[in-house]
């Protein structure tokens, strides 16, 4: 049985686009952009609808999701008036120029949309490199749990991204698909 994933995420500069992208990769992923006005493409919400899993993604901006990816949670009140996502499993990113940034409170707007939805959240799954050996291009470096959160300096390009986190974010997107493989296994059983 296919396993229909969809990552939906705004990315102002590219970096957010490259996590998508990397987390699309293994876990077979449709993309689905939120535009600079915070819309989504004519099918987006029907493509949502038909997901198995949906996989969040916004940059972090002043210590939350972007203008434009608040405007797709507001939006997103019709889906819940019919709970139109309850027992999807949700997943969520994200990436800002600081090595914390605050992005723990990114993805718990991200988690808490999520479960007023009704939705069933999947985090990390793996341990941190936060050992004395630890460099920046191990996996997990930046230590997230609850969602993927990876860091861009400012002034970076996205062919500048920290390898390890492009590497966490397939990871991780191997995570959500094998964690919705495993699931629709158990509920067939």
């Amino acid at each position: 049985m296919s396993q229909n994933i969809v990552v939906v995420y705004f990315s102002g500069f590219g970096h957010t686009k490259r996590i998508a992208e990397a987390v699309a990769l293994t876990s077979e992923a449709q993309l689905l952009r939120i535009d600079e006005a915070g819309n989504l493409p004519s099918e987006g919400w029907e493509q949502l609808s038909k997901a198995d899993a949906i996989v969040f993604g916004s940059p972090t901006y002043i210590g939350s999701v972007s203008w434009q990816f608040k405007k797709f949670i507001d939006e997103s009140s019709k889906v819940w008036a019919v709970m139109g996502w309850k027992d999807k499993l949700a997943a969520a990113f994200t990436n800002s120029a600081g090595m914390n940034g605050d992005k723990a409170a990114t993805l718990n707007a991200l988690f808490t949309m999520a479960q007023q939805h009704g939705m069933l959240w999947v985090g990390m799954g793996m341990l941190p490199s936060s050992t004395k050996a630890a460099e920046r291009n191990d996996i997990n470096y930046v230590a997230s749990f609850s969602g993927l959160a990876t860091t861009t300096p400012s002034d970076a390009s996205t062919d500048e991204m920290a390898a390890g986190d492009l590497e966490t974010a397939r990871r991780f997107g191997q995570r959500v698909s094998d964690t919705l493989a495993r699931f629709r296994r158990q509920v067939s059983n």
